[in-house]
């Protein structure tokens, strides 16, 4: 018989025990469901990767290229990771440079050039750390010539010399277009000038057989139209509007100069990935997805549709669309199907490569943008930020092509070698305006 205290101790160490019991269990069960969860779960929820800055203004310039920013924006790929956005339509690059720079907008579509330029202060733009670590696209671009060219010359930029030489000697020289002096257009076409044994001159245009002059992309047609300029260099579709408005002809595409060339980029100042690295991260995510939508054929139509409105392109669609699955009409004859045309996210697309940044800075180098050598390293390293996109395609699982070390063959027969001697490339060519 026990005691009214015996009993009474019993009862605590049983619900003791019971406790116990319950306690390791539930914890067992809690280990047990837990190790099938993502690392990032805890306590009953995610660890928090959402972004520092949900709300995101993204730029763009009316070019067919700007389309994984709008198709994002459009159809959710943002919003998706986190990123409440806004597409805004800039006039020129110089202005979308501007308003990335005093943090209207927090990133934005913008030519390879220009994020090398504004780190390195070049081309009378303010000093402004820039980085690249998303490729929006390659190929696509084009060389018009007006119509009284037509059938004169082709592809070849050897055929334009004599006109030229022609229009020089007479106190007149011919007048050529780019959107922006160190961008993706400015270099496109003084490469394929000098092939052609044509000086475009150097940064400052001393040197020049032609006048170089810089017109925003929208525009370029217009002052076809009105006899500003004998040719330009630009994005789609304003090179198939020349055509369809019958004011010129497509020369060359720029897939043909340099098979899978790099072109625009997804931008960002320095200031703002390293203090938002997961509000980047989220908007590579978000791009991903729509690029790789892009280069779905079968969505192609329904791009050119979205993309063509007035508050982005502004364009008839059906004039976006032809190129955009590859089929060119030249405008002077010469008809054919390119497999090379403008891609999204195929063969490793948007992989932010370094020796992509060291060509520019060859190219840089070549025509006088710079005094004496660059830091063609660290310039590379500080603006072609491949860990910041490794990280990112990491998080959703998808495995990239890397880097690559491969040699790079123009349509002039040169190679770019990313492992040589960068000084040396720039010096090999007959026609620059090296300085320092």
């Amino acid at each position: 018989m026990k005691t009214k205290i015996e009993t009474e101790t019993l009862s605590v160490l049983q619900n003791q025990s019971r406790r116990s019991f319950l306690a390791k269990s539930t914890t067992a069960g809690l280990s047990s469901l837990l190790a099938g969860l993502p690392v990032a779960w805890t306590g009953g929820a995610y660890a928090d990767d959402s972004p520092e800055r949900a709300d995101v203004n993204l730029g763009i310039i009316a070019l067919t290229d700007c389309s994984s920013i709008i198709i994002g924006h459009e159809k959710g790929h943002f919003k998706k990771f986190g990123i409440n956005s806004t597409v805004t339509k800039g006039a020129s690059w110089a202005a979308i440079r501007d308003s990335l720079s005093n943090g209207d907008l927090q990133a934005t579509h913008m030519l390879l050039g220009m994020p090398i330029a504004s780190t390195m202060g070049l081309g009378g733009a303010p000093k402004k750390p820039m980085v690249v670590p998303f490729l929006l696209n390659r190929n696509g671009q084009a060389i018009s010539l007006k119509k009284e060219l037509k059938g004169k010359v082709a592809d070849d930029p050897k055929a334009l010399k004599p006109f030229v030489d022609e229009a020089k000697a007479a106190g007149k020289p011919m007048t050529f277009a780019m959107t922006f002096p160190p961008g993706t257009h400015a270099m496109w076409i003084r490469y394929y000038l000098a092939a052609g044994g044509i000086h475009p001159g150097d940064a400052g245009g001393a040197g020049a057989d032609v006048s170089l002059i810089t017109i925003p992309p929208p525009q370029m047609v217009a002052n076809m139209k009105v006899g500003q300029m004998d040719g330009f260099c630009v994005g789609e579709p304003w090179n198939a509007r020349t055509i369809s408005d019958d004011i010129g002809f497509t020369s060359i595409t720029t897939q043909a100069i340099w098979k899978d060339h790099p072109e625009k980029v997804c931008a960002f100042t320095e200031e703002f990935a390293d203090k938002n690295p997961k509000t980047v991260k989220a908007i590579l995510k978000g791009l991903h997805e729509a690029s790789v939508w892009l280069d779905k054929m079968e969505n192609r139509e329904e791009q050119a549709k979205i993309v063509s409105a007035p508050t982005y392109i502004n364009c008839p669609p059906e004039t976006i669309l032809g190129r955009l699955q590859g089929k060119y009409d030249m405008g002077d004859g010469r008809k054919f199907k390119d497999p090379d045309y403008m891609i999204f996210s195929d063969r490793n697309c948007n992989y932010p490569q370094a020796k992509y940044g060291k060509w520019w800075l060859t190219q840089l180098r070549r025509w006088g943008f710079t005094e004496g050598a660059p830091d063609y390293e660290a310039v590379t390293k500080q603006v072609m930020r491949s860990d910041i996109y490794e990280q990112a395609m990491k998080e959703i699982g998808y495995v990239h092509g890397g880097a690559s070390a491969a040699s790079e063959t123009f349509f002039d027969g040169s190679v770019f070698d990313p492992a040589g001697d960068m000084e040396a490339y720039a010096a090999s060519f007959a026609i620059k305006s090296i300085k320092g």
